[in-house]
């Protein structure tokens, strides 16, 4: 007979198993020492299947940061449901809570800390080249603010988070204060722009 911890990695998918070792490799050995061969060796498959999973090691990489993504905007998408009626008190709670998973992240570190050495390759991933980060979170910003009764046309709404996510992800990258003092600062600002 099976036992659940047995089955719990069944249920990942490939994929979701492949990213995980990357993620695991990359804070344990640092991106750079990072192959493919590595990776299928910790996951018990061939090269191939790493390699038909995620394609080549750039695509690895983005596939790892938007895992990691997913991650913090399960905190986000918690805040919102724990504030349905305040949305300045949702953002504070999704800023307090992406910061505070942020400063125990570490996939993060491992990016942020490469920068002082050779191994910085993830690092625009997070930083000038994350569009697609920041596409991910403002489309999920914008869909959870529209049950939000706001005096703000589209174009202004989609400034206004534009500016929280990357003053957020700024944060994320380069804190400046605790997570409690900055997400109050960010809630702040929030409800000059929202509240009409």
């Amino acid at each position: 007979m099976t036992t659940a911890p047995d089955r719990a990695p069944l249920t990942a998918t490939m994929r979701e198993r492949v990213v995980e070792a990357a993620v695991a490799l990359t804070t344990e050995v640092g991106w750079a020492q990072v192959t493919m061969a590595r990776i299928a060796d910790r996951v018990g498959v061939s090269r191939q299947t790493v390699y038909n999973e995620v394609g080549t090691k750039p695509g690895l990489a983005e596939a790892m940061i938007l895992h990691e993504l997913d991650r913090f905007l399960g905190v986000v998408n918690l805040a919102f449901d724990d504030a349905p009626t305040d949305l300045v008190e949702a953002i504070r709670g999704a800023t307090r809570g992406v910061l505070e998973l942020a400063q125990d992240n570490p996939l993060l570190h491992a990016v942020v800390s490469a920068t002082h050495g050779a191994d910085t390759e993830l690092l625009p991933l997070l930083t000038t080249h994350a569009e697609s980060l920041l596409a991910a979170a403002k489309i999920v910003i914008k869909d959870r603010i529209e049950p939000y009764a706001l005096a703000l046309d589209d174009e202004h709404l989609e400034a206004a988070i534009d500016m929280v996510v990357r003053v957020v992800l700024s944060h994320v990258m380069q804190p400046s204060a605790s997570p409690a003092d900055t997400s109050a600062d960010i809630a702040w600002i929030a409800a000059r722009v929202l509240r009409p």
